[in-house]
């Protein structure tokens, strides 16, 4: 049990530094070759940073793995809302701007829409799905662009949470293919890795493939994304964390989800049932789209993130945990 523990952290510690390296590299790429500040930030930043749970699903899915390549995205989603954000929310409630939120929730709950009435009517997620979900993606990608150059105001308070540094002097060229590469290759070690070994851990605890993913691989996999939209609500940016998460979240369905669909389809875990049903059905869906709800809801309607939001957002994903190595 305790190799695949160590391996399984290694995994983990591999994944977040390669995507850290293989982000650096293709901004400083990017920067090399003068492509616009909106257009890095954009695409490469937010791919980058979301590779490991990419891989991590992919990785899962061609392993015949449903559980966690299902669990990782669903669970990513809830552990994005309902721990990090709301550990946030408890310490730094914010005022938030109303318009610079509308597109990424209305894009997710369009997105989860999709998602749950695939996984409620059908349980079967076809390459097709796919497909439509990593069109969704591209398209959320070019509006984020439009939107940006509509109101460059977003983009400079973006610009401005960032850890940008103006006089910065280049890095050598080949240093930025180095980490590019052994970004790219650390992150696929790290999914394999994290992959087989979290299913050793999920055979040693006696808990279905789909638990070890929605919270283990999950919490380990949201944790480079997040950095910045925690550094922004600490420094009084709500929007611009609230947009962040919201962001990482739609990309769990839509790219996560959508490229380890195409490559290999899955079904909803089955392992345990619950009511009848399977009980994913009855709460990892449930219970992400709540925790979404009770997030945007607020600020949305109010403009506003309040402490009693990260209270019961906290209350939500203790109980969640609880439930699913209880169950």
């Amino acid at each position: 049990m305790l190799v695949p523990v160590l391996l399984f952290a290694l995994g983990l510690v591999l994944l977040i530094k390669g995507g850290d390296w293989f982000v650096d590299g293709s901004v400083s790429l990017a920067h090399r070759f003068h492509l616009p500040e909106l257009l890095i930030g954009a695409t490469i930043v937010s791919i980058g940073t979301t590779l490991p749970e990419v891989m991590v699903s992919v990785q899962a899915a061609l392993q015949n793995n449903s559980g966690i390549s299902y669990g990782n995205a669903i669970g990513s989603v809830i552990c994005n809302t309902s721990l990090i954000a709301a550990i946030t929310l408890v310490f730094r409630p914010s005022l938030v701007k109303r318009r610079s939120l509308l597109m990424p929730v209305i894009s997710f709950f369009v997105a989860a829409a999709f998602y749950a009435l695939i996984a409620y009517t059908t349980g079967t997620f076809q390459r097709w799905h796919g497909f439509v979900l990593l069109g969704m993606f591209c398209l959320y990608m070019v509006l984020t662009v439009l939107q940006m150059k509509k109101h460059p105001e977003m983009q400079d308070e973006a610009e401005d949470d960032g850890d940008k540094e103006e006089d910065s002097k280049p890095t050598p060229l080949y240093l930025d293919l180095l980490m590019l590469v052994g970004g790219a290759a650390a992150i696929a070690i790290g999914a394999n890795l994290l992959v087989e070994n979290g299913t050793l851990i999920a055979a040693a605890l006696g808990v279905p493939d789909s638990v070890i993913g929605l919270t283990m691989i999950a919490l380990g996999t949201s944790l480079p994304e997040l950095v910045t939209a925690i550094t922004s609500l600490l420094k009084g940016h709500g929007s611009l964390s609230l947009g962040n998460v919201i962001g990482a979240n739609l990309f769990n369905l839509v790219l996560v989800s959508g490229a380890a669909i195409s490559i290999a389809p899955f079904s909803v875990p089955s392992e345990r049932i619950l009511l009848g049903q399977r009980a994913s059905l009855v709460v990892d869906l449930p219970v992400m789209l709540l925790v979404m709800l009770l997030l945007c809801l607020p600020a949305v309607m109010r403009e506003k993130l309040y402490r009693w939001q990260g209270i019961l957002l906290l209350c939500i994903y203790v109980g969640f945990t609880i439930f699913q190595f209880a169950a």
